[in-house]
């Protein structure tokens, strides 16, 4: 059984940065293709950014691009997310999700973690 975890989350001035981590436990998170998705109050979950099984390649969505970067570190069996130059409309929840690698939906997540990016 996957069980994804995350943590990292906070209260961050705009400009700031907080990295964001996920725990993986019952597979290795470079056997899954991993993303973030995030959820605005009110508004719907929408995608952040994925790493791909095995090769690792990298999205982004368009609004995190050049801000954000996606990782996995395969010692400590996590994925990572490095925001950057938060804005406001930054502030969400983030969750953590993986798929199988033939999957057309992710079928594990993670609680979410808070995110509030505020002056």
């Amino acid at each position: 059984q996957v069980q994804l975890v995350e943590s990292g989350g906070g209260l961050v001035q705009p400009g700031g940065s907080l990295r964001l981590s996920c725990a993986a436990s019952g597979r290795t998170v470079s056997s899954l293709s991993m993303a973030w998705f995030r959820q605005a109050p009110g508004k719907e979950r929408e995608f952040v950014a994925h790493i791909m099984y095995s090769i690792g390649s990298k999205y982004y969505a368009d609004s995190v691009k050049g801000r954000f970067t996606i990782s996995r570190d395969n010692v400590k069996n996590t994925l990572d997310l490095q925001m950057n130059s938060l804005k406001p409309e930054d502030t969400a929840v983030y969750y953590c999700a993986g798929k199988e690698a033939f999957s057309a939906s992710y079928e594990y997540w993670g609680q979410g973690t808070q995110v509030t990016v505020s002056s």
